[in-house]
């Protein structure tokens, strides 16, 4: 993973002393909340229904050992003894008092970590598929390019201010595992005709209020070029974007207003301008980034242990969860390992100190010390020998991270909801465990095989509940939580919305729903085919028809 530098770890600390500084300021009232407010966003702090809330940048989803239990004692010794991993890779803690954020980022800032840009009006934290550098389907490893584009884009004094927040997601495989055509930009790494390494770019995808696909701005861009091409993006988005009506200033809704071609055109007549700036990227550049994110000295023996096979045929729960959690690696001998954060007993994506704690360990002993978080919020060990698993199961079950769901309707995604947020309409997470209680058996949800159901609190979408199989949005009645169900959504490189299937159903109401929908796909499948396959071929009128009747 990258090393931060003398200079990187310099401006951390300075940032940090300059927060402090501002707080006491905000605590002694000598600023408004009004006057502290752009202060504290440009520092990952919201103010939420409970407690402030601080966002932890988790740049493409990778943490080190270190890293974890750095996070692990901010979550015991100043929040309440957990944290929560978010669809953007990156960590939250939810019970912070304003006056120990600046310790807290202090903290992090030991280990190479902070909040830096993870709210606010400007470019994200830049996400990028879990399996980076390990999957059996990947072009090339699109983390260096990741990193690249952190470095260009953090603290960039013409992108601080944007009409809107800014997201981009970046793959280097055929599938995509990062959900690249719902974000602002989204990359794909690809070879040209030519043999030649580039980018596809997509623009204007996004969720919330009014959800987009991306379109498809440039089907080859050198890899020279990709700053100085997004660089031109950021610059038309500034310049036309809109800042007088919120709903309206994200880049997805400019693309629309503005049209493809004519966007386009503008995008090609400000990238003339910087195409031959300092902003294009040399091949000693690019290799110097790759350094960072090289092999680990994987064990070539690995692929001779023979172990593996006799643990897993002769003990039914270890393979129960091998075949649940355990992916492809692109490595003979090595396996990745899922580490779902989904229990009934908890939120989608929480996690405690002590499992942090416990992970440090686990990701030092069995995978090279690193650790990555996914946007469906589960964990990643990502280079795991095949000998090693039956270990590695063993010292995950009494931290309680085995729970073999992965990919199932148990692992959904779900936003924090009305319990925490100050935007959310409708409570989500309480609907999250009573679905993942309610469809609990795991032989059930075997037989109804890969399921995505997304859960959001309000229109915003912070639980991508659009690009799920079963999206639920939860929307106020009277001030009552009830909930809209959509179907057929996905997020890959089909990417596609969901539609609704009719009016907002209570708590138990969507129970039953969900119940009738699952009834009819398993009725109506054909031989290995996943929800989303049953649906398009199907259509929504009859799953509308199942929950709602004929009439």
């Amino acid at each position: 993973m990258y090393r931060y530098n003398e200079q990187d770890r310099q401006l951390l600390q300075q940032r940090t002393a300059q927060f402090r500084q501002q707080v006491q300021r905000r605590l002694a009232g000598q600023l408004s909340e009004e006057e502290f407010r752009p202060l504290r966003l440009m520092n990952g702090l919201y103010v939420q229904r409970q407690a402030p809330m601080l966002r932890i940048a988790v740049p493409y989803g990778l943490l080190s050992a270190p890293q974890l239990r750095t996070l692990a004692r901010i979550a015991r010794d100043y929040d309440r003894g957990y944290g929560h991993f978010t669809t953007r890779q990156n960590l939250q803690f939810n019970w912070l008092p304003l006056e120990i954020v600046p310790e807290v980022l202090a903290h992090l800032a030991e280990v190479d970590m902070h909040a830096i840009q993870t709210s606010g009006n400007c470019i994200r934290n830049v996400t990028a598929d879990p399996l980076a550098g390990v999957a059996e389907d990947e072009i090339i490893d699109p983390r260096p390019y990741c990193e690249i584009i952190r470095q260009w884009s953090t603290l960039h004094p013409e992108f601080t201010f944007l009409p809107r927040k800014f997201k981009i997601a970046v793959t280097g495989a055929k599938h995509d595992r990062a959900a690249i055509k719902v974000h602002d930009i989204g990359l794909q790494v690809r070879y040209n005709d030519e043999g030649a390494l580039g980018f596809r770019v997509y623009v204007g995808g996004g969720l919330g209020r009014t959800p987009h696909i991306g379109h498809c701005l440039r089907e080859f861009l050198p890899e020279a070029d990709l700053l100085s091409y997004l660089e031109a993006v950021l610059r038309v988005y500034n310049e036309w974007g809109r800042r007088d009506n919120l709903y309206k200033a994200r880049i997805k809704i400019l693309v629309k207003q503005t049209g493809m071609d004519d966007f386009s055109a503008a995008v090609e007549r400000e990238w003339d301008l910087l195409k031959a700036s300092s902003l294009q990227l040399t091949s000693e550049q690019v290799a110097d980034m790759q350094q960072f994110f090289q092999a680990p000295a994987y064990d070539a023996s690995a692929a001779d242990d023979s172990s593996f096979q006799q643990q897993y045929q002769s003990n039914p729960l270890f393979a129960q969860w091998v075949n649940s959690v355990v992916l492809p690696h692109r490595v003979a001998g090595y396996k990745a390992v899922m580490i779902p954060l989904k229990n009934a007993d908890t939120a989608s994506g929480d996690i405690t100190a002590e499992q942090l704690d416990g992970v440090a360990d686990l990701c030092e002993q069995y995978s090279f010390g690193e650790v990555r978080a996914t946007h469906e919020q589960n964990l990643l060990l990502a280079d795991v020998r095949q000998g090693d698993l039956f270990a590695l199961w063993q010292a995950l079950r009494p931290l309680k991270l085995v729970t073999p769901v992965f990919g199932t309707l148990h692992d959904l995604i779900c936003c924090p909801g009305l319990d925490f947020c100050s935007l959310a309409n409708a409570h989500s997470i309480p609907l999250a465990q009573a679905i993942q209680q309610h469809f609990a058996e795991l032989d059930y949800l075997y037989d109804l095989g890969e399921l995505q159901l997304n859960i959001s609190g309000c229109m915003n979408a912070c639980g991508h509940h659009h690009v799920g199989h079963i999206g639920i949005l939860g929307v106020d009645k009277k001030g009552q939580s009830f909930y809209q169900v959509m179907l057929g959504g996905e997020a890959n490189e089909d990417a596609q919305l969901g539609e609704n299937i009719g009016p907002a159903l209570d708590q138990a109401g969507v129970i039953k729903a969900l119940e009738q929908i699952l009834s009819l796909y398993l009725a109506q499948r054909e031989q290995d085919e996943r929800f989303i396959d049953t649906f398009r071929r199907l259509g929504i009128k009859p799953f509308k028809e199942r929950v709602y009747g004929s009439h």
